[in-house]
């Protein structure tokens, strides 16, 4: 069992950035696949960003691409969402997920991969 805790929400200004954390705790030793989903008022939770265990590379919704960087730490414990250029449409509240699958990368996107999830964190674009 692993629990997963958000951070580093709050209120931006379009164009502005953010960067949103999660940290992993409880069976750490296991390494992770990790991604980040999000959820505005109204809509289906979507797929942001995700990091599969076995290669760290990580993938992107088309929506975020060039602008979303997903990274991890060396102790892969802590998942990274860096947010640059970030528009109204952004807003959410952003959710960390975790697996101890290694899904392919088409699978990525699917809540339904992953087992654990945090209890998100609220991103406001607005001016």
């Amino acid at each position: 069992q692993v629990q997963l805790a958000e951070s580093g929400g709050g209120l931006v200004q379009p164009g502005g950035s953010l960067r949103v954390s999660c940290a992993a705790s409880g069976r750490t030793s296991r390494t992770y696949t990790m991604g980040w989903f999000r959820q505005a008022p109204g809509a289906d939770r979507e797929f942001v960003a995700a990091i599969r265990r076995a290669d760290g590379h990580p993938s992107y919704a088309d929506s975020v691409k060039g602008r979303f960087t997903a990274s991890r730490n060396s102790a892969r414990n802590v998942l990274f969402l860096q947010m640059n250029s970030l528009k109204p449409e952004d807003t959410a509240v952003y959710y960390c997920a975790a697996t101890e699958s290694n899904p392919i990368t088409g699978a990525l996107k699917w809540a339904s991969t992953y087992d654990y999830w945090g209890q998100g964190t609220q991103v406001t674009v607005s001016s």
